[in-house]
């Protein structure tokens, strides 16, 4: 089980654009690396390819991320937390805030 998941709201704790906030999009690299939506833009310079449709010039796209340079956001506290894991009494496993106690997952 990850601390971050696919559809989290997370903030970034470092680089370029630490204290931004945004959802992951998508997990990359084992899940050693996040893209988080808005966060960490680069530019790509791309060729036009008549025969793909693609006209190119100047894309401006999101980056993945190492998971390492961001927190869960935690909507109660709203800053970034510590992220636990918790066996609940039917056997279930979940992640929960470690600063409130409250269960991420429900």
């Amino acid at each position: 089980m990850r601390r971050i998941r696919r559809e989290d709201e997370i903030i970034v704790i470092a680089g370029k654009d630490k204290g931004r906030r945004g959802k992951v999009m998508r997990m990359v690299e084992d899940g050693e690396r996040v893209v988080v939506a808005g966060v960490n833009m680069i530019k790509r310079h791309t060729k036009p390819n008549p025969a793909r449709g693609v006209a190119g010039g100047i894309i401006e796209r999101e980056a993945a991320i190492h998971v390492s340079n961001v927190m869960l956001f935690n909507p109660a506290t709203k800053k970034g937390d510590r992220i636990g894991f918790r066996t609940l009494e039917d056997g279930r496993k979940v992640r929960y805030f470690k600063s409130n106690n409250e269960v991420v997952d429900v």
